[in-house]
């Protein structure tokens, strides 16, 4: 037995495999002890028997025993393991706890069979170890000894195993939500078999709107909202695998049939899903939800290579109209990779301070005075050339750089309202752009009132400009919250670039407008006889009843600027009053001229 317990304890401190530990063990024992079968059953957490070593048992006798339930009559094992102490069989053919399983046992010449559960530190019995007699009698002092010596053994050798199988679930859980983690999602991606297109896709889901809910109601907000799309997602998506490889990103592995044959509308069932509001401290939180997906196709030579289209899919989703689900397609990369490009020249003019405010001048058709400015982008160039925004617009649809860039602008027209309002010039306000990537950034708010808190500034000199694409976002419950908040300290809001799409008076009805900005299509489409006078004309007259202010934009010419006039607009830009100017060309232009003689600071 000395030599046994050695042997046993040494492959247990190698790190041997548990199976081939207790395999050893019951080999050993049937050797010391002639006519004796031994065998190691596991138990789980809900109390079902595994096999774990039986090397003199048949195969079907150890399957019949797989996932029993515990209980007082369940042989030997079954009822050691529920009464937490052993349980001696004399004679497996008269015991009533053998009445259900003595068929099993007696074809096999099975007489007896005595079970000892195997109890670990917390007392939770995790097991049992048997021998089995072909004589129908209780054990010998001996084979008692035997089984008190290996009773010690197996449970050292079941609780190392757990403790290992526990770092390892660690190692591959998240915690949060117990979905497998980034390592778990790189182990499984690196498994699928890539020689079949179609037999999988992955899908890279991103919750938009996490940081505003840490932000604005605490983290453990924000861990309720991942919890719950957890469970949403993992319900939503069964039976394919879920995993959290991010703060805020799952991956979905998928291969049931049925999803890979209409993967837009099993995306769209996960989104609907995530669509339901939850409770967290008596407020609404509503998760929000945009999803990237790629399928394995014939030209994807590894996973890693459907995994990247799966991540390009997400970031042309997330730039395009967060929301919805957007499937990888040939050419998406190119795009993006320009898109990448300019976010690098972005971030670089950003860090070198080439950013510049340019100002474009809104003038009053009947006096031909400049009263209002729109602030627009411009990046300096190492060669000293300048960037127009349309240059470096696709940078502008990253949530990051959309942020960074509107509070250096911020800044730069706070700076410059500043210096004119001290110096008395005739300026109304001054209008500046804001993206549907500002208000995703969750921080548009602070940014305002910090910028123009820094410089003694009230909020009624600024115009936030929203274009159509962003429109969506004046729908959302927290942005319009925001907004109000600083309308009511004087902000105002222009809808920019009114018309584009052919919406026009809807938006008038449902968002907090002060002002719009006729768009440039429908000035250049103005004539007496054509359809656009009639539709400019009927706006000009809605919000006229809707104390909305009107700028026209793009206006190039004499006879529009009348036209318009004629139409009751009061208000317009365009080249033909000016181009974009910089600071000093803006200054120069607000002061009367004997002001600009005397010099400005630049």
């Amino acid at each position: 037995m000395l030599d046994l317990r050695n042997i046993i304890l040494e492959l247990i401190a190698k790190g041997a495999d548990l199976k081939a530990t207790t395999d050893r063990l019951c080999v050993e024992i049937e050797a010391l002890a002639p006519g004796i079968v031994c065998s190691v059953l596991t138990v789980d957490r809900e109390g079902l028997l595994h096999p774990l070593s039986a090397p003199s048992l048949p195969e079907a006798y150890c399957a019949a025993l797989e996932g029993l339930l515990i209980g007082p009559d369940v042989g030997s094992c079954g009822s050691a393991a529920f009464l937490s102490r052993p349980v001696i069989v004399t004679d497996v053919a008269s015991d009533p706890r053998w009445a259900e399983f003595k068929d099993l046992a007696l074809p096999l010449g099975f007489r007896a069979c005595w079970s000892t559960p195997i109890v670990g530190e917390t007392e939770r019995v995790i097991g049992t170890f048997a021998l089995y007699s072909r004589e129908a009698r209780a054990p010998t002092k001996a084979e008692q000894a035997i089984v008190d010596a290996c009773i010690h053994l197996c449970a050292i050798a079941l609780e190392r195993h757990e403790r290992v199988l526990e770092r390892e679930r660690r190692a591959n859980v998240d915690l949060l939500t117990g979905l497998g983690n980034r390592a778990a999602f790189n182990t499984a991606l690196s498994q699928l078999p890539c020689h079949e297109p179609g037999t999988w896709a992955l899908l890279v889901l991103d919750l938009d709107n996490l940081k505003v809910i840490n932000d604005g109601f605490g983290h453990h907000a924000g861990d309720q909202l991942i919890q719950v799309a957890a469970t949403r997602t993992e319900l939503a998506a069964s039976p394919n695998r879920v995993f959290r490889i991010g703060g805020d990103e799952f991956a979905i592995l998928i291969q049931s049939p049925d999803a890979l044959r209409d993967l837009d509308a099993f995306a769209a069932v996960i989104l609907e899903s995530l669509a339901e509001p939850l409770s967290c401290n008596g407020h609404a939180l509503l998760p929000k939800a945009t999803i990237g997906g790629a399928v394995l196709t014939s030209g994807d030579r590894t996973a890693d290579t459907v995994r990247q289209n799966a991540d390009f899919a997400l970031y042309h989703a997330k730039e395009t109209g967060r929301g919805g689900f957007v499937r990888y397609w040939p050419g998406i990369d190119t795009r993006i990779i320009h898109r990448i490009a300019a976010i690098r020249d972005v971030d670089a003019a950003l860090r070198d301070g080439r950013v510049e405010a340019h100002y474009q001048p809104i003038v009053r058709f009947d006096t031909r005075k400049t009263i209002a400015l729109e602030a627009l982008c411009r990046l300096r160039m190492d060669n000293g050339g300048l960037l127009a925004a349309a240059a470096f617009q696709e940078a502008t649809a990253d949530v990051h750089v959309a942020s960074e860039l509107t509070e250096r602008m911020l800044e730069i027209v706070a700076a410059d309202l500043r210096h004119w309002i001290d110096s008395s010039a005739p300026i109304e306000h001054v209008g500046i752009n804001i993206s549907l990537a500002d208000f995703h950034g969750g921080k548009l708010d602070q940014q305002i009132v910090s910028a123009f808190a820094y410089h003694g500034l009230p909020l009624e000199y600024l115009v936030i400009e929203i274009t159509e694409s962003a429109y969506p976002a004046l729908r959302d419950k927290a942005v319009l919250e925001a907004i109000e908040a600083l309308r009511l300290k004087g902000l105002r809001v222009a809808l920019d670039d009114f018309g584009t799409d052919g919406g026009m008076l809807m938006p008038l009805l449902t968002m907090p407008v002060d002002m719009i900005k006729i768009d440039k299509n429908l000035v250049d489409r103005l004539a007496p006889e054509r359809a656009s006078a009639a539709v400019i004309g009927g706006l000009l007259h809605a919000t006229q009843r809707l104390d909305i202010t009107v700028v026209a934009k793009g206006v190039e010419n004499e006879t529009q600027a009348t036209q318009l006039r004629s139409l009751g607009c009061t208000l317009g830009q365009g080249y033909f009053f000016s181009k974009a100017l910089d600071r000093g060309a803006a200054t120069s232009l607000l002061w009367p001229r004997e002001i600009n003689k005397v010099a400005i600071p630049i």
